[in-house]
């Protein structure tokens, strides 16, 4: 078979990439197989699934392997189903699920209203111009139903990923500190800086990083605190958590507890898929987590 791909800056972008440690153990099972199990998908020679498996193909081009050839209508719909193949991933951090959530939207919108060449890169669409004649609600509630989330977390995420490929644009590699969850901004801050004028926008991407690095501060160690302390320090934490540029409203305050609630399910669903063999022997221990999320969850509802 031979080698003569193409590996698309774009499509690659989409993909969360593997950590070290994954790449090289991808590396030694493809050497010990000898082949590469899975083929590559393509679509008219461009690679849409597979790029860390070419790339080793390429420094082992003796190994054999095959590919699948796949057909769009566009490389919306390219990009589209790339995001929704990536989120079947048992390593996706939060971050990274919500952002392949909001490419898959954006790009799904783009599929449906696009006109033009289909190599056009996705940010010279004209699709956001003509978003209204398509209804994005059916699209959001769709993708919502599919991955059990709500279509305002959908609608989020959208502006959470824009953020974080606008960011990236000021500062590369910012993108993988936010997905990977080495800085922690709030999607408000984040999704602020493609909303932003571009001059504004460095500035912006600066918040994110001196954020950073007030949380170094805090990790040096401390001496213990007590309960009383410790407390309190959640609620200022709480009291600050919100805040992207000092001003919170009551959608900001919906939207966060919104987006820790999805984010709570998608990680109890990713946990116990994973680890199906293991539920059995943590099963009280389940209940009883389960249990006290129900009383917590209750007793907001008594007291809003």
């Amino acid at each position: 078979m031979s080698l003569h791909l193409t590996i698309d800056p774009e499509f690659e972008g989409k993909i969360p990439p593997l950590r070290e440690e994954e790449l090289k153990q991808l590396e030694e099972n493809i050497l010990a197989d000898g082949v590469v199990i899975n083929p590559l998908i393509v679509w008219d020679g461009v690679i849409v699934d597979g790029h860390n498996r070419y790339r080793i193909l390429q420094k082992h081009p003796e190994i054999q392997f095959t590919t699948y050839e796949k057909q769009f209508s566009d490389r919306y719909a390219a990009i589209a189903w790339i995001c929704k193949n990536q989120l079947g991933r048992r390593n996706l951090t939060p971050q990274q699920f919500k952002y392949l959530i909001g490419l898959q939207y954006e790009a799904e919108k783009c599929s449906s209203n696009y006109n033009g060449n289909r190599l056009t890169s996705l940010d010279k669409s004209r699709c956001v111009q003509n978003e209204h004649t398509y209804k994005p609600e059916r699209t959001a509630e769709r993708i919502a139903r599919e991955n059990n989330l709500s279509g305002s977390y959908v609608r989020r995420a959208e502006h959470f990923a824009k953020g974080v490929d606008a960011a990236e644009k000021v500062a590369p590699g910012i993108k993988q500190e936010i997905l990977t969850g080495n800085i922690k901004p709030t999607e408000k801050a984040v999704a602020a800086i493609a909303k932003a004028p571009t001059e504004e926008r460095p500035a912006l991407v600066q918040q994110l990083r001196q954020a950073k690095e007030t949380e170094k501060q805090e990790e040096k160690p401390k001496p213990r605190r007590s309960a009383a302390e410790t407390l309190q320090a959640i609620r200022d934490i709480s009291a600050n958590m919100l805040q992207s540029n000092g001003e919170i409203d009551a959608d900001d305050i919906c939207a966060e507890l919104e987006d820790a609630l999805d984010t709570m399910i998608f990680r109890w669903d990713t946990c116990l898929e994973n680890n199906k063999e293991h539920r059995s022997a943590c099963r009280d221990s389940i209940q009883q987590l389960t249990e006290k999320g129900i009383h917590y969850l209750q007793k907001m509802r008594r007291t809003t």
